[in-house]
């Protein structure tokens, strides 16, 4: 059995140094790995990416990230990773990773995502430039995790995101925002691939539990839907 230990949109400020750190000394006792489902930070600063490092670095399992919507708003994305990356916490933007636990091969593939809304109710890429902008940029990433997932060579593949791939994660929020939380098009891009497991944050008022069209069980790891350091999923490969 692979445990998964996952959480997202803890939104560390600088005044929230060693909050976290406690309960995550002892998440190898629980768990195998921990995967960040973005908005590490409040505002995306370089100080509060320091937090972060200090929060996550040099635990007993292995830590691996994407970034949210939050840790880009200052426009130091590609700081705030290299700072994560020099302190032991891989962040994935539209590649993935194959890790060796409890004798098993695991797969993770990750990126951001971005918005657009789901089945029925979504934006199209038509009209002006800026609507065609928004949508292209999520056909865009949604390719980058199905080539990601597809690449893995792993006894489990799990695709781990910051939007929502999913509409059932969302229930409880506005309907009227879920353009902004998510898109189908990565619910598509994990069914096409095949993945054990995806895991995403962003939805504050949603709900843990949903399921993809084509089966992949979906799980939102925001702080404030699972209220505890991290959560725990348990996958058993197929033999």
């Amino acid at each position: 059995m692979i445990r998964i230990a996952a959480v997202g949109d803890v939104h560390l400020g600088e005044d929230a140094r060693g909050n976290l750190r406690p309960a995550l000394e002892h998440v190898g006792d629980h768990a195998d790995v921990l995967l960040l489902a973005g908005d590490l930070t409040r505002h995306g600063t370089l100080d509060e990416a320091a937090v972060v490092a200090d929060e996550f670095a040099r635990l007993a399992v292995p830590v691996v990230a994407v970034l949210g919507n939050h840790d880009h708003h200052s426009d130091r994305g590609a700081d705030i990773v290299k700072l994560l990356e020099e302190n032991e916490i891989r962040v994935l933007e539209g590649d993935g990773l194959t890790l060796d636990l409890a004798g098993r091969r695991v797969g993770i593939a990750g990126v951001k995502g971005f918005g657009g809304g789901f089945a029925g109710k979504c934006a199209s890429a038509f009209g002006e430039r800026e609507m065609k902008n928004f949508v292209e940029h999520t056909i865009e990433v949604s390719g980058l995790l199905q080539t990601a997932l597809e690449a893995l060579e792993a006894d489990v593949r799990i695709a781990l995101t910051h939007y929502a791939p999913v509409s059932d994660t969302l229930r409880g929020e506005p309907p009227e925002i879920y353009p902004f939380l998510g898109s189908y098009l990565l619910g598509e891009a994990i069914d096409n691939a095949g993945a054990d497991l995806a895991i995403h944050g962003h939805a504050h008022y949603g709900c843990e539990h949903g399921v993809t069209p084509g089966g992949v069980r979906v799980r939102n790891v925001a702080q404030p839907i699972i209220r505890s350091a991290f959560m725990v999923y348990c996958l058993e490969p197929a033999a």
